[in-house]
């Protein structure tokens, strides 16, 4: 009995490790906005954002707060007119979530006409941007 009961433990360890992560809502919706951001399809950026939504944009040239749907959409106005054509290259991504939100990381390389490695943090409520962080990484 012992033997089959650890052979069914360890059938049961094996299925669960041969299922793909799934991503949650956050995670996919995380996903689409950097793609978005890639693409500069600046309608969907600003279309993400919660009333009070903040962007922190910590390190290089667009450091600082910005907490208004003017500042922040001139911010990645600005960002996307730099890069010109770019895309994103994301490293990992992770999502915590309870029913009052949701925060997701991710590491990406923004590739345009410069290499722009960053530690995005997006916490959501519901479906919308409450905050966000983006931390320039030089070292990633």
């Amino acid at each position: 009995m012992k033997i089959l009961t650890t052979f069914a433990a360890a059938a049961v360890v094996a299925a669960c490790a041969a299922v793909p992560a799934m991503a949650g809502p956050a995670e996919d919706m995380a996903k689409a906005r950097i793609a978005s951001i890639a693409s500069g399809d600046l309608d969907a950026v600003a279309a993400g954002y919660a009333d009070g939504a903040q962007l922190h944009w910590v390190g290089g040239p667009l450091d600082g707060t910005y907490a208004t749907p003017e500042q922040i959409g001139g911010i990645w106005q600005k960002f996307t007119s730099a890069q010109g054509e770019q895309t994103a290259e994301i490293a990992m991504t992770s999502e915590a979530a309870n029913p009052a939100g949701a925060t997701v990381t991710a590491d990406v390389v923004f590739k345009g006409k410069n290499a722009v490695p960053v530690h995005y943090v997006l916490v959501y409520r519901g479906d919308k941007i409450a905050d966000e962080i983006w931390q320039v990484n030089p070292a990633q």
